[in-house]
Order: C-alpha cells, then structure tokens, then sequence
C-alpha cells in the first residue's frame, strides 16, 4: 500500500513541477464524477435557448456534461490554469471611441496554440512515468473546464459563470489532461461570491437573466464572435467601441485585486492590438485583415464579420472624419459589411445627406437585409 502511495504522490509531484515549468499558474486534479450538478445545469442552459445560434453545444450536451462520456477509460483530470491578467483596467479604452475594444485574451496568439503544444508536453511525461493513456484539450472539446477547475480547487464559477481566483481573480486560461492514472483528487473550492454583484451590474447588455445564469444571446461576447448575422440593432448602442468579445464582467470583479499582471510575455498585448484605430481597421481588405491578425484568435471570425463589428463601434464613435472610410464599405462584395456600413453612415452623416445616399441605393440594391438596413436606419431621414 506505501508503495502505490508513493507512486500516486511522485507522479503528482512530477506534474506539479512541469507544469510550472511550463508556464502555468496553477494546477489541481479532480474525479471525473466530480461534477454531478453540470448536466442539468446545462440542461437548462440549452432547453432556455441560451446558447443562441451555438448548436455545438446541444449537439454534443450528453458528451459535455460528463467527462466519462467523452472518454470511459479517464480515473483523473488535471487541470491547469494560466494568468492572463492585463495591466491596465480594460474598459478604460471605453471612453476614446476612435479605438476599437479587443478583449484582452484575443490581444497576443491563440492561447489555445500557446497551452496546447505544453499540455501534451506534461501529458507525455505522466504517460513515461506511469504508464496508461492522456488526452489533451483546451476549450475546443465537449469539456466543461469551469465545473471541472471549481471541482479541482482553482476557483470557483462566479455570478458571471467564469471562473475567479483568489489568486488571479477572473483572468484564467485553462486547459485539462484526461489521464487512466489514479490521482489524489484536491479539495473544491467554495463560492466567495457573496452578495456582491458587481460583474452583472457591469453587463451593458443584460445578459444575466440571475446570478450564474447567462444568456448567450445578449453578451457582446457572443454578439461579436459567436453571431454570423447582423447584430440585433437592440444592442448595437451598448456595444460601444468593442470590436471583438467584451471584459466588463471580468474587470469589474473585486477579486481582480489580488491578480497579477499576465507572467508570460507571450500572453502581453501585442502593441497593434491594445488601442487600434477604427480608420484602420475600416480599410482592411481579406488579405490585409488575415496578415494582420496572423496567429491570433480574432482571425477565426473572419474578415467580413469583423468588419461589421468595426462599423457598429465606427456608428458609435460619433467621428463624423469616419464617415469617408464607411461611405467605401457601401459597395462591399458582403452584404453583411454593406448592412453594418449603413447603420454606421445613418449615426454619422447629416439627415439630408443620409436621404440621398439612402434613395440612390435603394435603387440598385438587391439584397433584403441590406435594404432593410437603409429602410430601418432613421426612417425619417429616408422619407424626408
């Protein structure tokens, strides 16, 4: 019996030192029947339509709910957290609206690039020292991380369903390894929320129905990234300046106090990234926008979806010198780029000038949506 409880205790200690010498902020280890109340949570979750347009996750909710679902052979799941904490508050951007709002974790390279390759590192020594089988995933996978981290003992899921630290309050990257070794589990972690409310108070949008409850549909997140159609004109007001995912909840969370600055300098904003002009932004054809975000995760959306959120924040900057850069998307090939762009151009030009341009292009325009966006923007300066 000692020696299999030495065996157990230095492999765990073998993981622990990888994986700080991996870069990673934290570790822990949990059962994969530790999360027993995820299933009808996400249950719940689906049958509300919460997740949107995300069909992935009602497609895969059995797989999801239960790890051993995904894989029967796993006795233990390591999971591992990475600080990305920002050194700066990140809705302060908020307020120079010629800027575009880049949630910090999309401000470098694909976290998912960066923790996979150092997973299955770690992954392959726990096979080398005992033995079995491992499987590696970072968020791309039917595996509920969060549940998974809280059960472990890294944090807990706040009100905004994120997980927060005590240590890196709700900056956390997390990745997990399905291994056949048995492991000591930790101790979960216990809520610390409260009765604070900070995060939902935060959302712009609403999107917190109740406290650890979030509907996908209103989060400026899910608008921006997950959503491939027009955004909804309820919520293109409150999205502001954000060009891709937004932070508010993250940021205004009290533990963030005792976070520290992200210690990887592969996790540090790029430059480019931190505060970039919607001028610029606004000019980007396929090529430039792919070469421009090379390696980073915002590339996924593609260029015609990311325009469209640039010409939201470009409608909400009040910067009429804007106006030139929007009135050249007018005849974009995408009609999804033309229907942003005559939003955006409503908020910026003069009533009479908007009419014109607005008769003009009813004349020709063929696509419905696009020519609902000229009928809808503003009917009065239409029809004037």
């Amino acid at each position: 019996m000692r020696t299999s409880i030495s065996k157990t205790e230095n492999l765990r200690a073998l993981i622990d030192g990888e994986a700080r010498r991996a870069g990673f902020d934290a570790v822990a280890v949990t059962r994969p029947d530790a999360i027993p109340l995820a299933p009808a949570r996400l249950a719940e979750f689906v049958a509300d339509g919460f997740h949107g347009s995300m069909g992935w996750i009602a497609e895969t909710i059995e797989r999801r709910a239960e790890p051993s679902m995904l894989w029967p052979e796993v006795r233990s799941i390591v999971v591992l957290a990475m600080n990305y904490g920002p050194d700066h508050d990140p809705r302060k951007l908020q307020a120079r609206r010629d800027r575009g709002a880049i949630s910090v974790y999309a401000q470098n390279r694909d976290y998912h690039d960066i923790m996979k390759g150092r997973l299955k590192e770690i992954a392959g020594k726990i096979v080398a020292k005992a033995g079995g089988d491992v499987k590696v995933f970072v968020d791309t996978a039917p595996v509920m991380e969060k549940p998974l981290a809280e059960a472990a003992g890294l944090g807990w899921q706040g009100k905004h369903t994120n997980l927060v630290s005590r240590q890196h309050g709700s900056w956390l990257f997390l990745g997990t390894i399905f291994t056949t070794a048995e492991l000591e589990p930790d101790t979960a972690e216990q809520d610390h929320c409260g009765s604070c409310r900070a995060c939902l108070d935060a959302c712009p949008t609403d999107a917190f129905p109740a406290p650890y409850r979030l509907d996908a549909r209103r989060c400026i997140s899910y608008l921006t990234i997950e959503s491939k159609g027009p955004i909804p004109r309820e919520f293109r007001d409150k999205i502001g300046n954000r060009i891709y995912g937004c932070d508010d909840c993250l940021a205004a969370c009290p533990w963030n106090k005792f976070a520290r600055t992200a210690s990887e300098a592969k996790l540090a904003a790029r430059a480019d990234l931190r505060e970039p002009p919607l001028a610029e932004l606004l000019s980007f054809g396929d090529a430039a926008f792919r070469s421009f975000f090379s390696g980073s995760p915002i590339k996924r959306i593609g260029r015609d979806r990311f325009i469209r959120n640039v010409l939201i924040a470009a409608g909400n900057s009040g910067d009429a010198a804007l106006a030139g850069a929007v009135r050249a998307l007018l005849g974009d090939a995408s009609p999804l780029v033309r229907g942003a762009a005559v939003w955006a151009l409503s908020r910026l030009l003069p009533d009479t000038e908007f009419a014109e341009r607005a008769a003009t292009a009813l004349a020709t325009e063929d696509d419905m949506t696009v020519r609902d966006e000229w009928l809808s923007a503003q009917p009065a300066k239409v029809h004037a």
